[in-house]
């Protein structure tokens, strides 16, 4: 059986955590904000954890499976 290769895109966007979580960055935080509310832009500056939802695939990506 071969080894699982990591997928490069989603290690430069997710940090493996102590606890075994993943850290990301907030989506919507890099250009056309100047519509959007200072509170909107404020928390969107913030890191957030992948959803347990996609944390299997998010995982898998990063050959942590």
């Amino acid at each position: 059986m071969p080894k699982i290769k990591t997928h490069k895109a989603s290690a430069k966007r997710m940090k493996l955590r102590k606890s075994g979580s993943l850290k990301r960055r907030n989506a919507y935080a890099t250009h056309l904000l100047g519509g959007r509310s200072s509170k909107r832009k404020r928390g969107a500056r913030k890191n957030e954890l992948v959803s347990s939802a996609d944390m299997d695939k998010a995982r898998l990506a990063l050959g942590l499976k």
